[in-house]
């Protein structure tokens, strides 16, 4: 993807790249968002449809979209596709698996499918446990938030614009014309030595994280839900025991995150903080309670106080009323401080975990006892500034160490969304009972294939052609006849799952299959009934255009003949089946109920001919079929079988009717 541009994308102006890129901030991380399948972030960007998006993406991995031929040959790479998704742990994961398109060279992918299911087969509860964890995944989200921040920096820094405001300062501008924003970034020279609360002071080429530490913060929890499954993978791989390499790899992408559990539990941890806020917010309520305290203290302990005076000491007292208060003020002031030191106490523990001590004194003079406004004003302005502090410290230590950290998560979800797709290609392969197929230059085998997408249990079925075929088998042409409802069309798009997914380097639903590589899938459906003059031509151009081509390529067809009348439809077909068979890396299958009318047409009596046949009908008057064709069999329709059904199952006119057709059977 290194030198890659959005403009040299097939479809992609400059006037798209650059939204694009405005979209994402930068061009490479546009690319990366496309290449790891962010389907509907890029779908954000106006003008970009979801289909769009998922084109865009399959360009940037690699796809050139040659091999799904024709539009049957997508629906049914769609359909096989989405029942893998359908074990996929995240749903960024299954959004990733649009991409996984057939591809030249399935090697690397061949390789990861089997890793994941050699794990799954051999550990499956760890698998599974794996599989929990990876739920968490989601693709990675930039704040959107534009802060209070005010960057101050002498060089253009034009990217940050979108989160906050960015100022040059003018001719003979100092730091003090900026006191009047409550937070700042001041970058390069002319800083204050003491910063003011709120600012932060950087150099001249700061690390980016800590310019807008909050922005740095946010990241963090805004993809609390994609890092918490980092978390438990960091955590699972410092228990150890890999044992195997698809989890040594799985590990390996959280590789250099080993501090992130704490520094992301640290988030939401004030610490000393929430104790400052705290004793803040309390701070009047706890003087007037110690001032309570103080009173009822002192009042408690006078009124189990006694002055015993001798005779010679009261009369003393009656002439010298100053003397005799002293002599009371003596013996109360041993209880008044006593209670307001015991205040000043209680204070101090309220006050531990702040950084802030008790003043001296915290009582005026007066009597009863009153808290000192003026100390009570001043501790809340020190505990003010402390959280201040703190808060701005708390945030940098947080930016700072968090920072590093954020590219290298970014990288570490990309990669784990990747390989959660492996994890569910295992799953399902696990489920189905797949294997992984073997690549051939030419042909198509399965032994005991399965269609699995018919909503019931499918018989198996072994079937080949073309040269990766049994001996036997080799023909690079075969017509395939039988039943009505017998199997042809599954059959079908059962050969054609099995191409589809071995070029995707994905396992099959089959024992044992071989695939011969080719660069193109034509799946020929089914046509809707016989087409005008103009749809025909067009329809044979294009056929013609498909079996005369050298192309290495899969042919699979569906009744061709539907298109035009039954004779003229053996003609054509003939004379296409011909074509094809001149093309040494053409291989084909073609569903007919006029096999021997194309072989009449082609005048050759050595083309190969299957059979898949109805035996009859069971108790229950269903059709009996041997799903696996025949070889060099003409099977015979079931029309007489369901002719035979409708006896049984009709009475009156309508039974004497069916009764009288049968006997046309004979």
């Amino acid at each position: 993807m290194k030198g890659m541009v959005l403009s040299a994308l097939p479809g992609v102006g400059e006037r798209l790249a650059k939204k694009i890129t405005d979209h994402f901030g930068d061009e490479q991380l546009a690319l990366a968002s496309l290449r790891c399948g962010d389907i509907a972030r890029v779908a954000e960007i106006d003008g970009v449809s979801p289909k769009r998006a998922l084109s865009l993406a399959r360009m940037v991995a690699g796809d050139s979209g040659s091999f799904l031929a024709t539009k049957e040959a997508e629906r049914l790479h769609k359909e096989i596709l989405n029942h893998i998704q359908g074990y996929a742990s995240a749903p960024a994961t299954r959004q990733r698996m649009q991409l996984l398109m057939p591809v030249q060279d399935p090697t690397e992918r061949r390789k990861m499918s089997t890793s994941a299911m050699s794990f799954a087969r051999d550990d499956p509860e760890r698998m599974e446990h794996l599989a929990s964890i990876l739920k968490g995944l989601g693709q990675t989200r930039h704040s959107t938030e534009r802060y209070e921040r005010v960057v101050v920096t002498t060089r253009p820094m034009d990217h940050l614009k979108k989160s906050c405001r960015v100022i040059q300062p003018g001719e003979g501008e100092t730091w003090k014309d900026y006191t009047v924003f409550k937070l700042v970034t001041w970058i390069g020279s002319g800083a204050p030595a003491d910063a003011p609360d709120g600012w932060v002071v950087l150099g001249a080429n700061p690390a980016p994280e800590m310019v807008i530490p909050e922005r740095t913060i946010d990241w963090f929890r805004t993809n609390q839900r994609p890092l918490t499954a980092l978390v438990a993978l960091v955590e699972d791989a410092r228990r150890g025991h890999d044992g195997h390499e698809f989890l040594a790899e799985i590990h390996q992408t959280v590789a250099g995150l080993e501090p992130l559990p704490e520094w992301l539990g640290n988030i939401d941890e004030q610490g000393d903080l929430d104790t400052i806020a705290d004793v803040k917010d309390r701070l009047w309520k706890i003087g007037k309670s110690l001032e309570a305290e103080v009173n009822e203290e002192v009042a408690e302990a006078m009124n189990n106080a006694k002055m015993n005076l001798s005779g010679s000491e009261l009369l003393e007292a009656l002439s010298d009323g100053a003397a005799f208060q002293r002599k009371l003020q003596q013996a109360t002031s041993d209880v008044i401080t006593d209670a307001m030191e015991a205040a000043k106490q209680r204070l101090s523990e309220e006050l531990i975990g702040t950084g802030v001590r008790v003043p001296y004194s915290i009582f005026t003079k007066d009597w009863p006892a009153k808290i000192d406004r003026k100390v009570i004003d001043e501790l809340d302005t020190a505990l003010g500034a402390k959280l201040a502090t703190g808060e701005t410290e708390r945030m940098l230590t947080l930016a700072k160490n968090l920072g590093p950290l954020q590219p290298k998560c970014e990288a570490a979800v990309r990669t784990l969304v990747e390989l959660d797709q492996w994890v569910a290609v295992a799953r399902w392969a696990l489920d189905h009972q797949c294997t992984m197929p073997e690549l051939a230059d030419h042909g198509i085998h399965i032994e005991q294939g399965r269609h699995l997408l018919l909503g019931v249990e499918a018989d198996a079925v072994t079937y080949g052609l073309g040269r990766c075929a049994e001996t036997e088998d080799q023909q690079t042409l075969a017509l395939l006849t039988g039943a009505n409802s017998g199997g042809k069309t599954t059959l079908l798009e059962l050969l054609a799952h099995t191409s589809i997914l071995a070029h995707m380097g994905l396992p099959v639903p089959a024992d044992r299959a071989r695939v011969g590589q080719v660069e193109a899938l034509h799946i020929l459906a089914k046509a809707g009934g016989t087409q005008s003059a103009g749809a025909l031509e067009q329809t044979l151009v294009e056929l013609a255009n498909v079996v005369s081509d050298p192309t290495p390529k899969l042919i699979l067809a569906d009744e061709l003949e539907a298109i035009t009348e039954p004779g003229a439809g053996a003609r054509i077909i003939a004379g296409m089946l011909l074509a094809a068979e001149a093309q040494k890396d053409t291989t084909m299958m073609l569903v007919t109920h006029l096999a021997p009318a194309i072989l009449e047409a082609t005048g050759r009596k050595d083309l190969r001919v299957d059979g898949i046949e109805a035996t009859g009908l069971d108790a229950d008057l269903e059709l009996m079929v041997d799903r696996t064709p025949k070889r060099d069999y003409l099977a015979r329709s079931t029309p007489e079988l369901i002719v035979r059904r409708l006896v049984e199952r009709s009475d009156g006119h309508a039974q004497s009717l069916f009764k009288d057709i049968l006997t046309m059977f004979k």
